[in-house]
């Protein structure tokens, strides 16, 4: 009797082992990919590093993402490059700014172009000059690149008018001073930017910057210097105040004199063709000081 009673319990133990529930597998589930998109600062580097040898090399002088980042250049945006290049800078602003972005393309008029003198292009290249630059640049283009778009200085057209955040005047304000004898050009520069500009827009200036003991005469920009407290007078008169300045294009190195033009330093070294030990005094100074100035536009 005791042996069945023992053969009973032992089976319903079993029994009840066999009902319980098997305890979880654990299994790991694999990391989830990353969607973080890159920061800005992120992208510039990544635009800047795919440029072409010869342009990084300027870096040092010009200091493309530093005065970007000055300007609060952001992709998205809407940005006028006045006298646009491959690179410098609609070629790093179509990657920069995106497919939600908009670079406008901004050259000088037909007419100030004539006068140049020697320099002047041909008439017929500036004839068609916005439809040309497009097609030109929308051929390059890449899908993820920013919008294109083009005037020239004196002629902005109405459907332009308010939509930019920043205006770019880099290394372009002193042909517009030192021929506004001539036609007025930079007033009408100035009414220009103010015009395609959206409220409290912006405007990035990177000018080669005169010592302000030298004399206004010399300083007009024709040995390509500006005194920066007359840029900044030109400004405020054209209806925009003064945000901040910086020195990150700065050169203490560059003093010049009243007998001294800014292409005489580097990239240009106008002055040193033949003579090694001149060009070298020029290397050694590096490229010009340059004033970089934010302004915002007055309501």
């Amino acid at each position: 009797m005791r042996t069945q009673i023992l053969v009973a319990t032992i089976a319903l133990a079993l029994f009840a082992c066999s009902k319980q529930t098997p305890p979880p597998q654990t299994t790991e589930s694999p990391p989830a990919a990353s969607t973080a998109q890159p920061t800005s600062s992120e992208k510039l580097d990544a635009v800047l590093a795919a440029q072409p040898d010869a342009d990084k090399a300027r870096y040092p002088h010009r200091h493309p993402k530093e005065t970007l980042t000055f300007f609060g250049v952001e992709p998205g945006m809407t940005v006028v490059d006045t006298l646009p290049g491959d690179v410098w800078y609609t070629g790093i602003l179509l990657d920069y700014l995106g497919p939600d972005g908009k670079v406008i393309a901004a050259d000088y008029s037909a007419d100030m172009w004539t006068q140049f003198g020697d320099y002047s292009p041909d008439p017929k290249e500036k004839a068609n000059w916005p439809a040309d630059f497009v097609a030109k640049a929308a051929a390059k283009r890449g899908a993820d690149d920013a919008q294109i778009a083009a005037f020239q200085y004196g002629s902005v057209p109405d459907d332009l008018a308010g939509t930019a955040d920043v205006v770019l005047e880099i290394r372009a304000l002193h042909h517009f001073n030192r021929l506004e004898g001539k036609g007025g050009y930079l007033t009408q520069a100035l009414a220009d930017m103010h015009k395609v500009l959206k409220p409290g827009g912006i405007v990035g200036v990177v000018a080669h910057r005169a010592p302000e003991a030298n004399s206004d005469a010399w300083a007009i920009g024709e040995a390509g210097y500006l005194k920066q407290s007359a840029v900044i007078a030109a400004f405020e008169k054209g209806g925009f105040e003064l945000v901040e300045s910086s020195e990150i294009n700065a050169n203490p190195k560059d003093q010049p004199t009243e007998k001294d033009f800014v292409w005489r330093l580097p990239p240009a070294l106008a002055t040193s063709q033949g003579n090694a030990e001149l060009k070298a005094q020029m290397e050694a100074i590096g490229e010009s000081d340059r004033m970089t100035l934010k302004f915002r536009k007055k309501a």
